[in-house]
């Protein structure tokens, strides 16, 4: 079976409790979340007791603020779609990168999941030699082409194929004003706001690793065909990195039915974990079996 079968044999009702979106869920989860990562912030400015040590998950919770931001460009999380804009703004900030230009982007990566022609996320090659593949971990290529992207929507016209024409300005206006508030970030960092470096930049840098290991999982080394049980990976993990990662790690299950919010990820998986083709037990074995493919 593929997605596409599995899909046409879900009946109406089950399809309406699977798209059902509500305020509640995420609006716990994004409370729990952010409280967490203004409260690890709080705790690195006041320079506390072994504040060194709330460098790496306050840099974690910033980095995957992604995962929130990749909800929200699919308007699951909120049924309020002004919570979602919202709460997409706010992670697109955090992490230098404009939430409508993504969108469309990302978009594009569902509608051509891991086609070598068409897909936009393969434009970057995957890591082919363990060169590469710390390169890759770094996450520097990530924040010169965040930065590279920003400056030349803000410069330029957006030549993107993924791009419509009609969201051309669009994208161009948003880059201009990330710009403009990214330059205030640098004056007030200028003028002795050094918490913005501790609390912000310095974590990120720390956290952006540990989303660069999770994100390769999503479709490293699953075969450029067009059914999401076999171009997608589903990750076996831990509550806690499903809390940090929106349960981002049902990633077959997303792909299949995007739609879906966050927290009616377990149930599809329930639904259709039989037919899962591409699976790994935990993000460690992943990237252990990745670079035993790389050395091999």
């Amino acid at each position: 079976m593929d997605h596409k079968t599995f899909l046409s044999q879900l009946d109406t009702d089950t399809r309406a409790k699977l798209t059902e979106r509500s305020d509640t869920p995420a609006l716990i989860h994004l409370g729990l979340y952010w409280g967490l990562m203004i409260g690890l912030g709080v705790y690195v400015a006041y320079g506390l007791p072994l504040w060194w040590l709330v460098l790496v998950p306050l840099g974690i919770l910033i980095s995957f603020n992604f995962t929130l931001l990749h909800e929200t460009v699919h308007s699951t999380p909120f049924k309020t779609e002004s919570f979602n804009k919202i709460a997409g703004r706010i992670s697109a900030f955090l992490i230098l990168l404009p939430m409508d230009w993504f969108r469309y982007f990302h978009l594009a990566h569902h509608r051509h999941t891991n086609d070598p022609e068409n897909d936009p996320e393969l434009r970057s090659d995957k890591p082919e030699t363990i060169g590469q593949y710390i390169w890759h971990v770094t996450g520097l290529p990530v924040w010169r082409g965040n930065i590279g992207k920003i400056i030349k929507n803000a410069t330029r016209q957006n030549n993107d194929p993924y791009v419509p024409d009609k969201g051309k300005a669009r994208v161009k206006h948003e880059a201009r004003t990330t710009l403009a508030l990214y330059s205030g970030v640098l004056i007030a960092l200028i003028l002795g706001q050094s918490w913005i470096f501790w609390c912000w930049i310095l974590p990120s840098l720390i956290g952006q690793p540990f989303l660069r290991l999770y994100l390769l999982a999503e479709h490293g080394r699953c075969p450029p065909v067009a059914n999401m049980f076999e171009n997608t990976r589903t990750t076996f993990t831990n509550r806690i990195v499903r809390f940090v990662a929106w349960n981002m790690p049902y990633h077959i299950e997303h792909h299949t039915y995007p739609s879906v919010p966050f927290h009616k990820l377990p149930a599809l998986h329930d639904l259709v974990k039989e037919e899962l083709r591409v699976t790994s037990n935990g993000y460690v074995e992943f990237n252990k079996e990745y670079v035993e493919g790389i050395t091999s």
